[in-house]
């Protein structure tokens, strides 16, 4: 059912990083996002697919992992993604990508889930590093990365406190914790 496959997908970030992905996993991935809707159905994403742990390693340093966890500065070794997409806009195609690559990762994300693995979306990038490190045309915008592995945490969702707060916390046995607000207060009664 989706619901339990939208519940079992939370942002992972700690990977048993020895857990190969191969390209064909990451081309099947990517398959789910080419086949998602896209406004004006003008597909202007492009992806660079990475299982290579030498890329992999490049890749790593040009991302921010947790804002919210303040003393958690990423995965260490060991528990990094052992795969990457990254999601580019081909901007000969289009200069505005809308909310296309968000309906690709979240595609990307439930397919990988489905597989048994799990992934982050990824928007604090070091583009301009990206860029040199795979030598992109400037036709190309960085606009996401997807972080993928077998899963190394627990992540499960919890109610909203009543002061309103939805900041994610990790608890004393890394349980990743992920505060939602309850439907009765996200719907508006506007009759």
């Amino acid at each position: 059912m989706i619901e339990d496959l939208i519940r079992k997908n939370r942002s992972c970030r700690r990977f048993y990083q020895r857990h190969p992905l191969e390209t064909d996993l990451l081309k099947d991935l990517v398959n789910l996002a080419r086949l998602s809707a896209s406004g004006h159905n003008k597909q202007p994403l492009t992806y660079i697919l990475s299982g290579d742990p030498a890329t992999n390693e490049a890749i790593f340093p040009c991302l921010g992992w947790a804002a919210h966890l303040k003393d958690w500065s990423g995965p260490k070794e060991g528990e990094r993604p052992s795969g990457y997409i990254i999601i580019l806009g081909d901007t000969q195609i289009s200069k505005d990508f809308g909310v296309d690559h968000g309906i690709a990762a979240q595609s990307i994300l439930l397919g990988a889930r489905e597989k048994g693995l799990a992934g982050c979306m990824i928007g604090t990038i070091n583009r301009n590093r990206i860029r040199k490190i795979f030598d992109l045309d400037d036709r190309y915008d960085v606009l996401l990365v997807i972080a993928l592995g077998e899963p190394r945490e627990t992540v499960v969702i919890e109610a909203v406190l009543p002061d309103g707060d939805t900041r994610y916390w990790r608890d004393e046995k890394h349980v990743h914790h992920v505060p939602k607000r309850d439907l009765k207060n996200i719907i508006l009664d506007v009759r």
